[in-house]
């Protein structure tokens, strides 16, 4: 593949279909020679404004035309953008702010009033781009912009980034820990771009409808730059809605939409409607859901379905399956052609075909992965050890090259000498009719090992948990080491933007007074009752 920058791609596709729709979010349009035009005026007047090549533009701004103006500027300028979660707040969003180093922060009001209290502590931070809301920044120091100060400039003379120079720095969700920031390269983002638009199939008349946020690579590289290797159009969802998000892609002319499981299931439990089927919409890709809810989307809405995939911010996508070639609907699809993929043990010695190790990819094009951790050079070399990238996650390889998702590194459990999978154990424990979500994780045990906690979100309307009831149904539907000490009965589960259960924010409960404990309530699977299970 030719290597390119994100402004290189776009402006060949504006000189090839200059007027043809590009992007649309929130009632804005952009063809492909106006995103071109806008990106280099902005470029201009953000370099007149003090922005520089390499600096650190910090994003704390929803899905609106701006976000996607402003991508595009950066992109063209150089500079080097961080998208923060819009969620964030307090220290969360300080450490992000601050690990980067960020001079520029763009805002939207409520962005602006998350970032001022913080102002004191950020001595790097030098501009706050207002896009709307009040302008008192909280300290002197800062410079304020108005955001319609910065759109018209000749950006003509600017100087252009190159494929290796960094292009964002995009903070890792941090399930375990503080967040740590990805370094993405110009040509990361034209790759996996072009990886997703192989993924999807996508056609130069598909119009592309997701809800995926801005702040991700998913929304950033996933969604708008596979558009733009493909010339369709995408429209962004500023929001993501259950209930009308089919409806709006039948009102647009979606022919391809995508984001999340979770956003797969929310819309399935919606009532259904006579018009679930009007629309154009020939291919939905959910990632991940399982087989069963697949075709139930299939059957329910008359589209394909496609959830065979697996990536992270550090490479994306490592393997998928694309709508017309091989699939298993329960995998994770085969190993993208541009990486080579196995599954090694603790040691890095590759496991035997259909066992249990961890996914770890080396590039076989450039631009295939990250370029490392921001200013973590030491985890960075942890992670490429013996010149491999080590994912921290679980899977097994078939002898069709077939990969299967089995748990992340650090989520996984042991008990009673048995290795556990919290997604299989979860997926187990959904299957209780009056359980609706659940979330497992390891708590500390006073043996060896760990003992596992599982957070139970009742269904709407069920009659009410008990912990004889629900440990009956652990016994007979677990293996005995298998089955949670701890259950805690929760209103629902944190989760970040894209619906991934924020497991350390449960760790960190830990053991509650609401917390349910089997063992003090007497409650084990005795031993003549372990192989066929049973309740003691």
């Amino acid at each position: 593949m030719r290597r390119m920058t994100v402004a290189d791609l776009l402006d060949e596709r504006a000189g090839e279909q200059p007027g043809k729709l590009l992007v649309a979010c929130g009632g804005e349009r952009r063809t492909y020679r106006q995103a071109a035009d806008v990106a280099a005026g902005l470029a201009a007047t953000l370099a007149e404004a003090g922005v520089a090549a390499g600096e650190r533009v910090a994003f704390l701004v929803p899905n609106r035309m701006e976000r996607i103006d402003l991508f595009f500027a950066c992109a063209r300028l150089g500079a080097v953008q961080v998208p923060l979660n819009t969620f964030l707040k307090g220290e969360f969003l300080r450490h992000q702010l601050a690990d980067s180093g960020a001079a520029t922060a763009v805002v939207d009001g409520p962005g602006l009033a998350a970032v001022a209290p913080l102002l004191p502590e950020l001595a790097a931070l030098e501009r706050l781009v207002v896009l709307d809301g009040p302008d008192a920044p909280g300290r002197a120091a800062v410079d304020v912009v108005p955001y319609e100060k910065l759109v018209s400039g000749d950006g003509s003379g600017l100087p252009r980034p190159g494929p290796d120079d960094l292009a964002a720095i995009v903070y890792t969700s941090g399930t375990t820990g503080p967040s740590k920031g990805c370094r993405i390269s110009q040509g990361y983002y034209v790759h996996a771009g072009a990886g997703m638009r192989t993924l999807l199939d996508l056609r130069p008349d598909d119009v592309y409808l997701t809800a995926f946020p801005l702040f991700h690579l998913s929304g950033q590289a996933l969604a708008l730059v596979a558009t733009l290797h493909q010339g369709a159009t995408v429209i962004f969802e500023p929001a993501f809605s259950a209930s009308t998000f089919m409806a709006t892609a039948g009102a647009v002319g979606a022919t391809v939409v995508m984001g999340v499981g979770a956003m797969a299931q929310a819309i399935l439990a919606t009532p259904p409607a006579g018009t679930d089927r009007a629309h154009g919409v020939r291919l939905c890709s959910w990632i991940p859901l399982p087989e069963g809810a697949q075709l139930e989307f299939e059957a329910r809405f008359g589209t394909v379905v496609t959830a065979e995939g697996y990536g992270q911010t550090e490479c994306a996508p490592v393997t998928f399956s694309s709508p017309s070639g091989p699939r298993r609907r329960a995998s994770a699809g085969r190993p993208a052609p541009w990486l080579e993929v196995r599954m090694v043990d603790d040691d890095d010695v590759e496991v035997p075909t259909g066992e249990v190790g961890e996914i770890v990819v080396r590039p076989l094009e450039p631009d295939s992965l990250f370029g490392g951790y921001w200013g973590r050079d030491a985890e960075t070399l942890r992670t490429f050890r013996n010149l491999w990238h080590h994912t921290g996650d679980y899977g097994r390889m078939d002898a069709e090259g077939f990969v299967t998702f089995v748990d992340r590194k650090k989520d996984a459990l042991r008990r009673r000498g048995e290795n556990v999978s919290s997604m299989e154990l979860e997926a187990a424990i959904r299957r209780y009719p009056a359980i609706a979500e659940v979330a497992v994780h390891a708590v500390e045990s006073a043996a060896t090992e760990d003992d596992i906690k599982a957070c139970v979100v009742p269904q709407a309307g069920a009659p009410e948990l008990t912990p004889d009831e629900l440990f009956g149904f652990f016994a007979e539907a677990l293996p005995y080491f298998a089955v949670p000490r701890y259950v805690e009965v929760v209103p629902e589960l944190p989760k970040n933007a894209l619906g991934r259960v924020l497991k350390h924010e449960l760790r960190a409960r830990g053991v509650t007074p609401a917390t349910w404990d089997f063992d003090k309530l007497g409650l084990a699977v005795e031993h003549d009752r372990r192989r066929g299970g049973g309740r003691g």
